[in-house]
């Protein structure tokens, strides 16, 4: 017996030297080898960069292979959230949850990647043979433990973080045949995490590990000396009779396996190449869709679509049809278009609840938002192109890239994070983009530039840069932030440029509710058209920074207001008093107030509209009005008699006297007189129910009264002893009371 495990022993070593870079052809018939002898191994691992699989690993330490101890050593995989559980369903995975925006995982990233590489390199059995294919020889450490490492992105697949409930960055667990075996607990550095892969290993293959430990290398070392003595051994029982036996019969195997390898002789197997993301809307086309294809393509795939539903009678469907098309067309290979024949498929227009033809919604995913906008084609790809870049998600940027976006975008949403913002944090925002197309853009950040520049001291934090004016949203708890319906009504009270072109897709939010500071521009006059812009968005930022200053003002009266009454209680040793002041509760509310806003229209473009409605040809020159659409009324004249004018003195010195109650200046109405009596009625019962239904009550009461007294004494008339026709005794009339001839003295 042991002549015989000598010689086994001298041929594998004899065998190993001579095949250190095996012939890549033989692998199929070494496989096939091992399947007649019964091993058990795990199959190689791909190399799959972070960026290859989908994720954004912004904390590996590196995508291309890297060398230790001399051996090359792959990329660790970076696993895909929505194939996780296919990924890890063969042998034991070590898999490290992280952010890549937490410190501690960017801390515990050099130590994480070393490690890997010591394990990879690393020969469970001493061996002579300096085989660099750690992937297919049998003394490689992912073969004999059938062992690997991996990390898992939770900012990009949150969902699969939280189904294996991950509540903490970085969170290392172990998964045996895609079930969770135990999570790591412990000191996460080196010597921590290698105690508990020892450990881990050790139940796989009894006795197979030294049993005072390993040496283990520096975080971001690149060699370590094998098999040397650790600086602090291990006190552990292993079992060395079992560790022998598993030895020996694996270099039984090996042996065995290795010199099949060198005389047998095979083409390489070509590994299946990856397939290739599809196109969107390869072929330039509108597709029909039914209800199986609309829950194949667009519900359960995250693919965005811009998708019409509609009748084949409706004439509005007719009309849009040419420029929907034309709009496909367009969007090839960028955006895919799709519609939807409600006649044929009606329950399915009946779950996306529509109620007009023709309707446009943008898909992502489960989510959807309508297009109300024109239906010319300009506007349709417009539009697309728009929900392309909008939909695709909130995108990074750093103090330079958001200097460039503010060359070109009038309104930008920030949102500042740090360390410690969540998964569920990173969720609610981004359930915000498909709400935004067409309104805004919206970036994430964490620079430090960005958050000194806008002040920015507690995260996360929401903020909106109008023409470089930050407006912050307020929240009050960390749930305020996650509130979808709270934050987006913040951002679309806020979300309009401070002097936004009037379009029909937005004049009802521009004009309805405030008075409006409109300016009647000239597109044709270039160099006065960008200058009358200039003056208007100076007079408004100038009305926007008195406004504040008056609030300012107000609530600081309110203050000393409420800390005179606290004195006063003080004084008095009012404690009633004193609890009723502190009590008070400084509240300005603006809803009472009617609010100022600022916009230009195209004056060519509308020029028939501007001309019946105002009474104004911007030929003869551009105009200021100021509009109060909601009793049809606008004012273009000054204090003193001229024209309103795109001049930030003549735009000042106008408003004030406009929005004083009653207003100084005479207004002009844009209907006529019965119409504008109808809407100076509904104007005064918006503005003052209480004192409308009491007036109303009143009218019905005097009403009611003046009927009933009305009617008694018409009852009284009638019953009187003047009437023709009474028959009672003694009384007098035509049929009773005269003498024999019927006559009377």
């Amino acid at each position: 017996m042991r002549s015989l495990l000598q010689k086994t022993l001298l041929t594998f070593t004899l065998l190993s030297s001579t095949i250190a870079t095996p012939d890549a052809g033989s692998q199929l018939q070494a496989q096939a080898v091992e399947d007649a002898l019964g091993i058990q191994t795990a199959s190689p691992e791909p190399v799959d960069a972070g960026a290859a699989a989908g994720a954004t690993n912004s904390e590996a330490i590196t995508d291309a292979p890297t060398i230790f101890n001399g051996a090359e050593v792959p990329p660790m995989k970076e696993l895909d959230g929505q194939t996780f559980d296919e990924d890890v369903k063969d042998g034991y995975w070590f898999v490290k949850h992280y952010s890549p925006y937490c410190h501690h995982c960017i801390a515990i990233a050099p130590a994480w990647q070393t490690l890997y590489e010591f394990y990879y390199t690393s020969k469970p059995l001493a061996s002579t043979s300096q085989s660099s294919d750690t992937q297919t020889s049998m003394n490689s450490f992912q073969r004999y433990y059938n062992f690997r490492f991996a990390s898992l992105d939770c900012v990009a697949f949150g969902d699969a973080c939280v189904k294996h409930d991950v509540k903490a960055f970085p969170t290392f667990s172990i998964y045996k045949d895609g079930v969770f075996v135990k999570r790591f607990e412990g000191v996460k550095d080196m010597a921590g995490l290698s105690h508990f892969v020892e450990e881990v290993l050790e139940t796989i293959r009894p006795g197979s590990r030294p049993k005072e430990g390993v040496k283990l290398p520096e975080p971001g070392a690149r060699s370590v000396e094998t098999g040397a003595q650790p600086d602090v051994p291990l006190k552990k029982d292993k079992n060395a009779a079992a560790g022998a036996v598993a030895a020996l019969r694996q270099n039984e195997l090996a042996a065995t396996v290795t010199s099949t390898k060198a005389s047998l002789q095979a083409t390489k197997v070509a590994k299946k190449p990856k397939e290739p993301k599809a196109v969107p809307n390869p072929l330039g086309t509108s597709v029909p869709l039914s209800a199986e294809s609309f829950q194949k393509l667009v519900t359960t795939s995250k693919d965005p679509w811009f998708i019409k539903f509609y009748v084949p009678w409706c004439h509005h469907c007719q009309a849009i049809a040419p420029n929907w098309l034309q709009m496909s067309k367009e969007l090839q290979g960028k955006l895919n278009v799709g519609e939807v024949n409600c006649e044929t498929e009606v329950r399915l227009c009946k779950d996306v609840r529509v109620k007009g033809y023709p309707t446009i919604h943008f898909f992502r995913g489960g989510e959807r938002v309508e297009y109300n906008g024109l239906r010319g084609l300009g506007d349709l790809v417009s539009y697309g192109k728009k929900a392309l870049d909008v939909g695709s998600g909130v995108k990074y940027v750093d103090a330079a890239t958001f200097k460039e976006m503010e060359e070109t975008e009038e309104v930008i949403f920030v949102y500042f994070y740090d360390h410690a913002t969540t998964s569920e944090d990173f969720e609610a925002l981004e359930r915000l983009t498909l709400s935004l197309i067409g309104h805004a853009r919206i970036v994430k950040t964490d620079s430090a530039m960005l958050a000194e520049r806008f002040k920015i001291s507690t995260w996360p934090r929401l903020v909106v840069s109008r023409d470089g004016r930050p407006t912050y949203y307020t929240a009050l708890a960390p749930k305020d932030m996650r509130d979808f319906r709270q934050v987006l009504g913040w951002m679309q009270s806020v979300w309009l440029p401070i002097v936004p072109e009037l379009t029909a897709s937005n004049s009802h939010e521009i004009m309805d509710g405030k008075f409006v500071v409109l300016g009647i521009l000239n597109r044709d006059r270039p160099e006065g058209f960008a200058l009358d812009k200039r003056e208007i968005k100076n007079a408004a930022l100038e009305w926007m920074d008195k406004q504040m200053h008056a609030f300012q003002l107000e609530r600081q009266e309110m203050r000393d207001s409420k800390q005179l009454r606290i004195e006063e209680a003080e004084d008095r040793n009012d404690q009633r008093a004193l609890r009723s002041a502190k009590s008070i509760r400084i509240q300005i509310s603006e809803d009472d107030r009617k609010q100022v806003g600022f916009a230009w229209v195209d004056g060519v473009f509308w020029q028939r509209w501007i001309r019946t409605t105002y009474g104004i040809d911007v030929r003869e020159g551009e105009r200021v009005i100021i509009n109060d659409e909601e009793n049809r009324r606008y004012w273009d004249m000054t204090d003193a008699g001229g024209y309103i004018v795109p001049s930030r003195t003549s735009i000042l010195e106008t408003i004030p006297r406009v929005i004083a109650n009653p207003p100084k200046l005479k207004p002009k109405l844009t209907t006529g007189v019965l119409e504008n009596a109808f809407f100076q009625v509904r104007g005064g019962v918006t503005s003052h129910p209480w004192l409308s239904c009491a007036l109303l009550a009143g009218i019905v009461l005097g009403t009611a009264t003046y009927g009933r007294n009305h009617i008694r004494k018409m009852k009284g008339a009638w019953g009187s002893g003047g009437g023709f026709f009474q028959l009672g005794d003694g009384e007098k009339g035509l049929l009773n009371g005269g003498g024999p001839n019927g006559k009377v003295d």
